[in-house]
């Protein structure tokens, strides 16, 4: 069959390009009929084939001696000790939060909380990652998506624990919404889903199939344009209270060996649950019957069964002849299961509708057939340089500092956490706020740190040295926390890739990614990439390459927060400042633009920086730990304070030359962290900065309620608060 025969229309509904179709042709020796051809678009959509990326994310390191699972399951596992393993993964649901932000943000949720649970794990907390446009602008899309994450999070009963969130006029129109989830598994019961024995039944539980969601995977594989808003019907509607019960129902399932595997069910839907659990066995393939799909909706077409995106879901694969011990289960819970169809070993995915065969393709050419895009990567223009020494000098320390504290991107987020339970499920010991959050590991005294963290802007002023900015930054949130970071996970964030410039970030996004990992030891084990996110050709975002972090503690009582905790302890600032004011918050707040380079970075030096503040934690030198990032150390010396509901008075600042005193006040030099400890820990501090060679300086006293350096700023802590606390509401 000749491609002009296909309606070019219908190419594009499901997001294949002509050269696509030939190869389709080429491979089956035949032309596919509608359902096949939506079946193929689904999962050669970038969304699911990862055809534009797939040949860099080879690049990263995923191996290591505590990784259980890496990429190529639904998420990544990490052995953490007792017996335990901690599954972890982030992904995106970008477009369908643009045009429906409520919606699009709870299924983020929804979807990623169902990954975690079909390993196997209790999901235990979730973190989100979520950058819009300023405001009031980009209001609609921020209140309905921090209402979407606490709608469902809240109602599942799972707490949502951290977070970052960024305002960035790049972002206006292609809000990112990233969520993170984290569970808990016994590690001889981590699933895999892998539909393995011949003959074993295939079985959709949890809510009826509908018609949202259907070309969801291949929606969020192009840009936005003006006709997006039509798409309404690609994003998901979430239910999380039959989430919660799909949740129970799945970890009862561990009391019985009738399970082979279990599948979620998110982008593209039936076709892509089936199809990757058969991809995982080498030969394996599926015989389903649509006609067999429970639904909500009248006059549903196998296409529509096949494509649904509806939230809610499962696929089990369950040993035959124990179908009815598995659905008792499902039963018990008021879920609905059907047997749907059952292993083959013919590698096909062939789909019947009752008695009629509606579609049948090779497995492989669904989930590996997808051409591989070849494209190049071209260096755009070089950002605006920035000469420091062109500054005008710094007025007025504390003026500054407080419309820092007040700017959208370093104020407090209160008002946005204070709408999450973060409590439920009593197991957080380090609440949202600080640095990293952290929950306990019942029945143990290990204690789980987890963070994301992202600065789109750095990326964008140089988007291989801000990747390794993340990972670093990432590993400093956690272990502020007094906790070791072990692994990651990453969602790779950036326009059209069809553009030379973009894909050079997409490059040197990866190649940064993996140099500080490597260099950190530190595993990607899952992740997500997100492309397309532009409009209209233009509006395109910063490379946002989101890196989601865990940690581990052996004593969740020796853990740290970020507020100081008594009077009359030392504050020290561990590590140097450089005239690193790039890419700075103070730089946009203050002068009103981004340039320069982003701060260098030095991960040896990092390393012995990091080694030091463990150290000191695990000894109980500390009393409180924070990391210097965006704002620079001065801002972080304002959060200690606020934080903790303790001042601080500090000799004046003389910085040596070349260090400026703006650059000493708001740079955001890396390999930083703000501590505060007790006199008698003194000569054991500075013992380990000498052993580490790592620079060490006092900055002042704990006490009273003002932040006070002597003769150049001195403002109470309820100043502070009062221009911190602007977005609380």
């Amino acid at each position: 069959m000749s491609i002009k025969s296909v309606d070019e229309r219908k190419l594009r509904e499901v997001a294949l390009t002509p050269d696509e179709y030939r190869v389709i042709l080429e491979q089956l020796k035949r032309a596919p009929n509608e359902v096949e051809l939506g079946m193929l678009g689904v999962l050669w959509s970038e969304h699911c084939s990862y055809k534009s990326s797939k040949a860099l994310l080879r690049r990263l390191p995923s191996t290591g001696s505590a990784v259980l699972q890496g990429p190529g399951e639904n998420a990544g596992a990490v052995s953490i000790g007792e017996g335990w393993a901690v599954v972890f993964k982030i992904e995106s649901h970008n477009h369908p939060s643009a045009i429906e932000p409520y919606q699009g943000a709870a299924t983020g949720v929804g979807g990623i909380i169902r990954d975690v649970i079909a390993m196997g794990a209790r999901p235990i907390a979730l973190l989100d990652s979520l950058r819009f446009g300023p405001l009031p602008e980009s209001a609609r899309h921020f209140e309905g998506v921090v209402a979407g994450i606490g709608g469902y999070g809240n109602c599942i009963g799972i707490p949502t624990v951290g977070g970052e969130i960024y305002f960035e006029d790049c972002y206006a129109n292609n809000p990112l919404v990233n969520a993170m989830c984290v569970g808990l598994v016994r590690t001889d019961q981590l699933m895999r889903a892998r539909a393995e024995g011949v003959g074993n039944s295939i079985l959709l539980v949890g809510a009826d199939t509908g018609r949202d969601g259907i070309h969801g995977a291949s929606f969020a594989s192009l840009e936005l344009d003006e006709n997006s808003s039509e798409r309404r019907p690609a994003v998901q509607v979430g239910n999380p209270f039959l989430e919660k019960c799909l949740l129970e129902a799945c970890m009862d399932l561990s009391h019985t060996d009738a399970v082979v595997a279990i599948q979620d069910l998110g982008a593209a839907g039936l076709t892509s649950a089936v199809a990757e659990c058969a991809g995982r066995v080498e030969g394996a393939g599926a015989r389903i019957d649509v006609g067999r799909v429970p639904r909500r909706e009248r006059g549903m077409t196998p296409y529509d069964l096949m494509l649904s995106e509806s939230q809610e879901r499962m696929l089990v694969v369950v040993q035959r002849g124990r179908e009815r011990e598995v659905e008792s289960i499902f039963h018990a819970w008021d879920l609905t299961s059907a047997v749907i169809g059952e292993v083959t070993d013919d590698g096909h995915l062939t789909v019947f509708d009752s008695r009629d065969q509606v579609a049948r393709l090779p497995v492989r050419l669904l989930t590996d057939g997808a051409p591989v895009r070849r494209l190049v990567g071209i260096a755009p223009e070089p950002p605006l340089d920035l000469v420091v020494d062109a500054l005008p000098p710094l007025a007025d320390a504390g003026a500054t500092l407080l419309r820092l504290l007040a700017s959208p991107n370093l104020a407090s987020r209160r008002g946005v956490f204070r709408r999450y339970d973060h409590m439920v499920g009593d197991a957080t010991v380090v609440a949202p706020g600080g640095d990293a959050a952290m929950l306990r590991v019942k029945g143990t005294r290990l204690g789980l740190a987890m963070t994301v963290d992202c600065n789109g802007r750095y990326c964008h002023l140089d988007p291989h040295l801000g990747a390794q900015l993340a990972v670093a930054e990432a590993a400093r949130n956690i272990i502020s926390t007094g906790a070791r970071p072990i692994a990651v996970t990453d969602c790779l964030n950036l326009a059209n890739p069809d553009r030379p410039e973009v894909y050079w970030e997409l490059e040197e996004t990866v190649a940064g990614l993996a140099y500080a990992c490597r260099a950190m030891d530190l595993p990607i084990v899952s992740g997500n990439v997100s492309l397309y996110n532009d409009s209209n050709g233009e509006s395109a975002i910063y490379p946002t390459p989101v890196v989601g972090m865990v940690g581990v503690i052996d004593d969740y009582g020796k853990r740290l927060g970020g507020g100081f905790r008594a009077d009359g302890d030392f504050v020290l600032l561990i590590g140097s400042s450089q005239n690193d004011l790039g890419g700075s918050e103070y730089l946009k707040v203050e002068h009103g633009y981004v340039a320069g380079r982003p701060p260098a970075l030095d991960l040896t030096r990092e390393q012995a920086v990091n080694r030091v503040v463990l150290a000191a934690a695990q000894s109980g030198y500390l009393h409180s730990a924070h990391d210097c990032a965006e704002g620079g150390m001065l801002i972080a010396l304002a959060e200690c304070s606020l934080l903790g509901g303790i001042g601080v008075r500090c000799p004046a600042i003389r910085p040596e030359p070349p260090l400026r005193l703006d650059a000493a006040f708001f740079g955001e030099s890396p390999s930083r962290y703000v501590v505060s400890v007790p006199s008698r820990a003194m000569p054991e501090m500075q013992s380990l900065a000498r052993r580490h060679h790592v620079e060490l300086s006092l900055l002042g006293l704990t006490g009273g309620d003002t932040l006070e350096f002597e003769g150049q700023l001195k403002l109470s802590l309820d100043e502070l608060r009062g221009a911190w606390e602007v977005m609380v509401g």
